[in-house]
């Protein structure tokens, strides 16, 4: 059996502990506060009796999964035997850099090392290591083992059979790979929602409408084409003869509003101020920890629907297929 160390015990080192053990993985949990070990292990066991419902917490009886996860009273331990490894320690790169000079020493020879960072690049704590070729970006969607994104980034000295094995491993855990050619600021999955939060932040900021008005724009009405397909299909299907005919009608317009769009702002204190009292009144700060398990209720459901729905639809015969 397969052994993967999960360096990092916060929220998303825990959701990986899950993705991992689902897919029949031993799994071993070190973080340096304790605490944050055993919070990572009770969450395992409650998402996974949340998930039993969903038929999403793996082939195994829940006991039997939980029964691969231990955890490990220090780094060296946990990197003992792994056959991967994946980083989830704080974003900060001072942190990373000095975890992974350490890292640099312990990991054995031909095992990778996956950083579920959002937004620093390999390069920024691998530089200069034994270890760099065998280094990358593995940053999965939060939380991973309800969302199966996850983004594939090499640093300019990862190993091209790295990036193939890492992305066989996650699709064998169940999550859906997409590999970058190289190191871009956000990669792709942020910087498609930095453009969406800038936009949503102005609207606000120019009281064109509410924060809850434009969270309503998309979960009433774009999330729900985005959430089975992404936006070029969006807009080929959006034309009678496809993509290139909906670019010459409204490419104009887009493009307008690019113009509109070109100058970043900020995002003030009382800008961030005035949304963040709009949130509390709909959702108390008290409040918040509810709601998040309210959501994981919510995506999990919907992720098992879609799966239900998607392969209904590709069993149903199409007007080409008669």
């Amino acid at each position: 059996m397969s052994r993967i160390a999960i360096v990092g015990c916060g929220v998303v080192g825990s959701s990986w502990a899950l993705v991992f053990l689902r897919a029949g993985f031993e799994v071993v949990l070190f973080d340096a506060a304790p605490a944050a070990r055993e919070n990572a292990a009770a969450f395992v066991r409650a998402a996974l009796a949340d998930l039993r419902d969903q038929s999403m917490a793996g082939p195994d009886p829940v006991e039997q999964t939980i029964g691969r996860l231990s955890l490990a009273g220090s780094l060296e331990e946990a990197i003992a035997g792994a056959t991967y490894v994946q980083e989830s320690a704080p974003e900060r790169v001072e942190i990373k850099r000095e975890l992974y000079r350490t890292l640099d020493r312990l990991v054995p020879p031909n095992v990778v090392i996956g950083s579920s960072t959002s937004g620093l690049p390999a390069s920024s704590f691998t530089e200069g290591l034994a270890t760099a070729r065998r280094c990358l970006v593995v940053h999965p969607i939060n939380p991973p083992h309800l969302i199966p994104l996850v983004e594939i980034v090499p640093s300019p000295w990862t190993g091209a059979s790295v990036m193939e094995e890492v992305t066989t491993l996650m699709r064998r855990i169940g999550q859906s790979p997409i590999r970058l050619t190289r190191e871009i600021n956000g990669f792709v999955v942020n910087r498609l929602q930095s453009a969406m939060l800038g936009e949503a932040f102005r609207l606000v900021e120019d009281g064109i409408c509410t924060a809850a008005e434009v969270d309503a724009a998309v979960s009433n009405g774009l999330g729900l084409r985005w959430f089975f397909m992404g936006p070029f299909e969006t807009i080929d299907l959006n034309a009678p003869t496809g993509i290139a005919e909906y670019c010459r009608n409204l490419g104009p317009m887009y493009q307008g509003l690019a113009k509109e769009q070109a100058d970043p702002r900020a995002w003030s204190a009382s800008l961030v101020g005035a949304v963040e009292a709009e949130r509390r009144q709909a959702t108390p700060a008290e409040g918040l920890a509810l709601r998040r398990s309210w959501r994981d209720r919510c995506l999990a459901a919907f992720v098992a629907a879609k799966r239900r729905v998607l392969a209904e639809a590709a069993a149903t015969p199409t007007e080409k297929d008669a």
